[in-house]
């Protein structure tokens, strides 16, 4: 399993030099690329849209879309920052397809219990309200805090999954850092 964060420079060589195989048509060479970074790519997608199924379907279309463009990615991020953004963007669409579809509240459609059901400060429940209070969030705001404090990402790198300026990733991220803190203020101090 990959570990969060910046990754050594001998994955970043490999993880290029597995990419080239991949885009020359070795097909092994894109499979291991893929089993690099699909445990990482899960979490953020599970972080981001609240439920594994979704989760799993949006992986798939990011690796399959990651395979349709091997020869589009020109080297300018680490191939990890790029697999990164398309999970974004897949992400981003199959929430455009969802707005125009009739839903429920975001409550019913998670497998989440809502923050006012919180049952007491212990570590599994603190986790399920930090999720759900995560999920009460704006896309952008959940966006920008789940690469930055669970994928550990610099401003920099986000910036280049979102496609923004860095400055509007600091604001977002100021914002979804104080929205965030109102929400779970009943772990607060």
């Amino acid at each position: 399993m990959q570990s969060n964060g910046p990754q050594p420079e001998a994955n970043l060589a490999d993880d290029a030099d597995l990419l080239r195989k991949a885009a020359a048509g070795d097909g092994s060479a894109f499979h291991t690329l893929a089993d690099r970074h699909m445990d990482r790519l899960y979490r953020l997608a599970v972080s981001l849209v609240g439920n594994s199924a979704d989760a799993e379907d949006l992986l798939q279309e990011t690796f399959a879309g990651a395979y349709r463009g091997l020869d589009r990615f020109e080297g300018r991020a680490s191939v990890g920052t790029w697999l990164t953004r398309i999970l974004v963007m897949q992400v981003a669409r199959f929430r455009r397809g969802r707005r125009g579809k009739a839903m429920g509240s975001i409550d019913s459609e998670m497998d989440v219990p809502s923050i006012g059901q919180q049952s007491g400060a212990s570590g599994v429940d603190a986790r399920i309200d930090i999720q759900a209070a995560l999920l009460q969030l704006s896309p952008a705001h959940r966006e920008v805090l789940v690469l930055r404090e669970f994928e550990q990402m610099s401003y920099e790198e986000i910036a280049e999954v979102l496609g923004v300026p860095q400055g509007t990733v600091e604001s977002r991220l100021h914002r979804a850092r104080s929205e965030l803190r109102d929400k779970l203020s009943a772990y607060l101090p």
